[in-house]
């Protein structure tokens, strides 16, 4: 009894599971037939199979490598700094602070005023100094009419050797003793014209310490000065490539802010720091730049620069042309047949919109300019006739690929 019922609950599961398989043979017949058809169907009419595969390629521009001159170049990152800064201090003690006349971002001529210290005591020690040089003179004045007495005399015998030779001394003494005194009034005069701080040379203004009212002591710091204005980069080379670079070398420099100026290179230095293994070149900047205080270019800044070292021969492609996948560069070459084939290739320089080919490519091989980001090795393209190329850039504009 109990068979029986299994039996009767395993009947339906099994007429369902035949009725499943059914449906699934039929869709697979259908499937089956459908394509045949459609195999038919292309190899009947292989225009219209033409025309299909037609609309799913892509449209695309090729182009050929081209031969150009390129410049070589050095990448190379530092700081700008005042070519020099002289310290304006102090020279007087204990002096008062009595007019500030310029500010950060001044320009001063040589000699131009910046500060005055308060004279009055300065003043009153010099008119002392002043009347005890009259006194001086004075008092040799009698020593010296005194010891020529005593000469005249010296003969008749009215005064003893000993009154002749105090007289004599006493000329002496009076003469040293004036002469002392008149460098005394000389300290006194210098010390009177370092009442006024004075430019050392033409620059600009760029640090200030100088507060009125303060009393400074000898070679305290008022202000610092960027002598003529000039700045220079002070790049930073590998030790490796520092005999690439000679004096009057021209660097294209670009600031943090963007700017780009022409520099020339003014000396390399003669030695390497032991920690970085890097050099220091020192590029002068134009002087327009650092001789305005508004100039966008400041002591101080980080900056990049390119040195051109020489120009060579290049096959170029437009950089659209070369796609960087997995990290290795590649380019699409198109065959008889337009249909694409991935070829890695090993790129260098780059200048404008053009990038050397190394290796890789033939020079007489045409490739997808525009559109290959889209491709796959094998696609099926239509190629449209690409612009003419840009004329080439100048050396100035060129960078090296690092």
């Amino acid at each position: 009894m109990t068979a029986m019922k299994k039996i009767d609950l395993e009947l339906p599961r099994t007429r369902a599971a035949l009725a499943a398989l059914s449906v699934a043979l039929l869709a697979g017949l259908a499937a089956t037939l459908s394509v045949r058809a459609a195999d038919d169907k292309a190899a009947k009419n292989p225009a219209a199979a033409a025309a299909s595969a037609a609309k799913a390629s892509l449209t695309v521009t090729a182009a050929q490598p081209q031969r150009a001159e390129l410049a070589t170049t050095l990448v190379a990152n530092g700081n700008v700094a005042a070519w020099q800064e002289a310290i304006v201090g102090a020279e007087s003690n204990g002096m008062r602070l009595a007019e500030v006349r310029v500010n950060v971002g001044d320009t001063v001529r040589r000699g131009q005023v910046l500060a005055t210290f308060a004279p009055d005591m300065v003043q009153a020690d010099l008119a002392q100094s002043r009347a005890a040089v009259a006194e001086g003179e004075a008092t040799l004045a009698d020593a010296s009419a005194n010891a020529q007495r005593a000469r005249e005399l010296q003969a008749s015998g009215a005064l003893s050797a000993q009154q002749i030779n105090q007289l004599l001394t006493a000329e002496t003494t009076a003469r040293a003793r004036l002469q002392a005194l008149v460098a005394a009034a000389k300290t006194q005069q210098l010390r009177l014209q370092q009442t006024q701080v004075l430019a050392p040379d033409h620059g600009v203004i760029s640090a200030r310490s100088a507060t009125v009212g303060a009393v400074v002591p000898a070679g305290m710091e008022l202000f610092r000065l960027i002598r003529q204005g000039r700045l220079e980069w002070r790049a930073e080379v590998p030790a490796s490539e520092l005999a690439q670079i000679k004096p009057g070398l021209v660097a294209q420099v670009t600031a943090a802010s963007g700017v780009a100026v022409q520099g020339r290179v003014r000396m390399v230095a003669p030695t390497v720091d032991a920690a970085t293994r890097n050099g220091l070149v020192y590029v002068d900047l134009p002087a327009a730049v650092a001789s305005v205080a508004t100039s966008p270019i400041k002591a101080g800044m980080f900056a990049r620069g390119e040195f051109e070292l020489g120009r060579s021969p290049a096959l170029t492609l437009p950089q659209s042309a070369v796609l960087l996948r997995d990290g290795f560069s590649y380019v699409f070459k198109l065959g008889a047949d337009n249909r694409v084939a991935q070829a890695k290739v090993s790129v260098g320089r780059r200048v404008g919109d053009r990038i050397e080919i190394l290796q890789g490519l033939d020079p007489t091989a045409r490739v997808v300019a525009s559109g290959a980001g889209f491709l796959a090795d094998g696609d099926t393209v239509r190629v449209v006739e690409s612009p003419a190329a840009p004329p080439p850039v100048p050396a100035a504009k060129t960078a090296a690929v690092k």
